[in-house]
């Protein structure tokens, strides 16, 4: 058995504020303790070496009804055994809603049946403590001192911050322990009490299906025993306290139906935009045709008249921060439509200013000449590259363009502001830094803000952002206490996103007579996210490198003697955030094709020269040979083209089965096989590969947003179409067996796809085709 730490919740203490003005103390805090934390010196080793706040207890009790008794901040029961877990993540189809509570009722001995989903509510155990430590340039192999406390004091700096963040497959990697903890401390005590109740040792009894066990053959029901737990819980100590051996496992490693199913399917699901508070009224948006444009006037008494219109509002932007919203004018009606029509007719005037005559072809020329002039910051090197006995160069250069995110439920907030308080019903992905916005837009206390987290229909880092929720509630401060829904129309989403970097690469690799690469040099050049996202989201100052640049390029797991890894950072007006799988999006694309062309240069067969490269990485061999192997020969007419990457501590390989007819790019078939550790539930492993495998095609044969005269030119899914059903290709999930921790699962099926897409594509046609989306000349 596993002992854990037991740590009892703390004594409650008066909240120290900074001066900062209402609805701003959560930024300014952030702030000092960044800003601690950088120059500290001797008091952040002083910091640093204390053990980490508790994640048993939150700050405030669950807010109960029905008769259930909460035993920890994670977890309540009901008189009649049904065990509400809380779940700190917000469902957007990964499947979080069931494989999390899973970790509860597994060290529970419970039945998913009798488990209900409660959402977290705002408190700082539910932080994402793996987000800032997974956020670390550190290169794989270096598992050194430096690492492992970088690490720690990250760990510890997000249960300080509190940042509920769902994003970056961390959900597993974060609550694997807490939650398992929070089921084994409930599980002591609910043994305790009924040894109290049957004056025998807790030693004797045990647990199964929700009940305590006697030897002499009775059982109590775990909602009998609940309030007697609450009482008797103060007295659990480390000892009464052990998580379960793998080997004990009953549930976790079982592929589980989803327990959100049911209610997606007999439409009682309820999403952002199905959010119905009493009185509700609609908002509409006109918003700035121009990246970075201003608002100098608009006509309100032009659409006073017409049917519905209520009123009209000015929604600044916010001077200096490129949110994808940028200034607006809203339409409050008593529908959507009513005030979309409004918000059309509306005749509104804007200060362009300085991004009107962008272009994409803009953005790319700076693009190169950053990786002309400049040398970039050194994500990883090693060797040298100045080597003996290079018998051949190759080089070439990749791109990737801006890309939507694109989810099918429109962005949308339904805010009131009433009495001094906010109330807000959303589909985030950042709960608590919505509430920060919140606060600070209305101008109340952090305290006076009250949020329902809905289901996100799609995220993919879209909803990582909170300029709808600043949108929702400047509207909402003057509809006279009502709620207002906001919704974007479609063409809002595609022309006001946060995109996905567009991105520019080269590559050298010198290569020996026998074919085998003995120096290996990329450099690329892109925006950095982190850069734009702190500054606009957290108030925090977007600086030093941003793993997020090069991830997938510097942290590869071919072994290559001499190599060396740079970014350039090159800044535009264009505003970027985190799209599903980020750097690894285009960076697997870029490597990956170009180990292609290397293989191709050596004439050597491209999967035995990664085999040769994956010595030393035993479970990455394996995973590029079960896929290989389950791939077999490809159909007649069609090619096979294989990838491999590593993101977010999982391991996948793809063969994808192609054809190419009158230029269009067919993909039938991918066969993809994944190493993320532990499965804790592979039927959702293998939902989310098939997802990642689906939205990454999408964006290699389609993916492409465009700008002209500071204009995005795609507006809805005609001129940026996502892939369709016809042209879903049939997924292969492969689990491989493993007893590691769990890692990521939501984002790595996402990169491999364009790769292995592009070089079944080269085998066919003889074009090497080395920008995105993929289309034949």
């Amino acid at each position: 058995m596993n002992r854990m730490r037991l740590v009892q919740p703390p004594q409650a203490k008066p909240e120290q504020r900074t001066l900062r003005g209402k609805g701003a103390p959560a930024r300014g805090r952030r702030r000092f303790l960044l800003g601690g934390l950088a120059a500290g010196g001797a008091l952040l080793v002083g910091w640093g070496v204390q053990p980490p706040r508790q994640r048993l207890h939150a700050a405030r009790p669950l807010a109960l009804g029905g008769g259930m008794v909460g035993l920890n901040g994670w977890i309540a029961i009901a008189p009649d055994g049904a065990v509400s877990v809380v779940v700190p993540r917000s469902e957007m189809g990964q499947g979080v809603h069931t494989a999390l509570p899973m970790l509860v009722a597994e060290e529970m001995d419970l039945p998913m049946s009798v488990v209900r989903i409660a959402q977290a509510p705002i408190d700082p155990i539910f932080a994402n403590l793996a987000l800032l430590r997974e956020n670390l340039p550190f290169h794989p192999d270096d598992a050194g001192r430096t690492r492992q406390g970088a690490q720690w004091l990250m760990a510890k700096l997000g249960r300080e911050l509190g940042i509920m963040f769902t994003g970056g497959s961390t959900s597993m990697k974060d609550a694997w322990m807490p939650m398992r903890e929070a089921g084994a401390v409930a599980r002591a005590m609910l043994l305790k009490a009924a040894a109290e109740a049957w004056r025998t040792p807790v030693a004797r009894l045990r647990t199964e299906d929700g009940f305590v066990l006697h030897p002499d053959g009775r059982r109590l029901g775990y909602g009998a025993l609940a309030a007697a737990a609450a009482r008797t819980g103060a007295g659990i100590d480390e000892g009464d306290v052990r998580l379960k051996e793998p080997g004990a496992f009953r549930l976790i490693g079982k592929p589980l139906a989803r327990l959100d199913s049911p209610a997606k399917v007999n439409g009682t699901a309820r999403f952002g935009i199905d959010a119905r508070p009493p009185g509700m009224v609609y908002a509409a948006l006109k918003m700035a045709p121009v990246i970075g444009a201003t608002l100098d006037g608009f006509e309100s008494a032009a659409v006073a008249s017409m049917p519905g219109a209520l009123g009209v509002v000015p929604v600044p932007g916010v001077p200096g921060e490129r949110h994808g919203a940028g200034a607006a004018v809203a339409v409050l009606a008593t529908s959507w439509w009513q005030a979309r029509q409004a918000a059309q007719a509306l005749p509104v005037r804007w200060n362009e200013g300085a991004a009107a005559s962008l272009s994409s072809a803009d953005v790319f020329a700076q693009l190169a000449r950053a990786l002309d002039e400049e040398s970039g910051y050194v994500y990883h090197e090693a060797g040298t590259q100045d080597v003996d006995g290079a018998a051949l160069t190759v080089s070439a250069e990749y791109r990737a363009p801006f890309l939507a995110h694109a989810a099918l439920e429109p962005i949308n907030c339904t805010a009131q502001v009433a009495d001094g308080k906010v109330r807000l019903w959303l589909s985030t992905q950042v709960p608590s830094m919505a509430v920060d916005v919140a606060a600070r837009v209305a101008g109340v206390d952090r305290a006076a803000v009250s949020i329902e987290v809905m289901l996100l229909g799609g995220g993919f880092g879209r909803r990582l952002e909170t300029d709808m929720v600043a949108q929702a509630v400047a509207v909402a401060l003057a509809a006279g206490g009502r709620p207002v829904q906001l919704i974007w129309s479609r063409e809002d989403d595609t022309t006001h996103d946060v995109y996905r970097p567009a991105a520019l690469a080269r590559f050298r690799a010198r290569l020996d007579a026998r074919g085998d690469i003995l120096a290996w040099d990329s450099k690329s050049a892109g925006g950095a996210i982190g850069h734009q996202y702190f500054p606009r989201n957290l108030g925090l100052p977007g600086i030093g490198p941003d793993k997020t640049t090069a991830e997938g390029a510097y942290d590869m797991q071919y072994a290559i003697a001499n190599q060396r890894i740079a970014h350039v950072t090159v800044d535009s007006p264009v505003p970027i955030g985190y799209w599903r799988s980020v750097g690894h999006s285009h960076n697997a694309f870029f490597k990956e094709g170009f180990l292609e062309e290397v293989a191709h240069a050596a004439r050597r067969d491209s999967v035995a020269l990664r085999r040769a490269l994956l010595r030393g990485q035993p479970r990455a061999l394996a995973v590029l040979d079960t896929a290989v192997v389950r791939a077999g020969q490809p159909a007649a007419g069609r090619a096979h083209g294989v990838a491999l990457h590593r993101s977010f501590g999982s391991t996948v390989a793809q063969v994808a089965e192609v054809s190419v007819q009158d230029k269009r790019i067919l993909v039938h078939r991918v066969v993809c096989a994944i190493d993320c550790g532990l499965a804790v539930n592979p039927n959702i492993v293998a939902q989310q590969v098939e997802s990642g495998v689906l939205f990454g095609l999408s964006a290699a044969l389609h993916g492409d947003i465009t700008i002209q005269d500071g204009r995005v030119q795609q507006s809805n899914f005609g001129d940026y179409p996502v892939l369709r059903m016809h042209e879903a290709p049939q997924v292969e999930t492969i689990v491989m067996p493993s007893g590691a921790h769990p890692e990521g699962v939501g984002e790595p099926a996402v990169p491999p796809v364009a790769p292995a897409v592009a070089a079944a594509v080269f085998r066919l046609t003889g074009q090497r085709l080395r920008s995105l989306p993929l289309r034949l000349a």
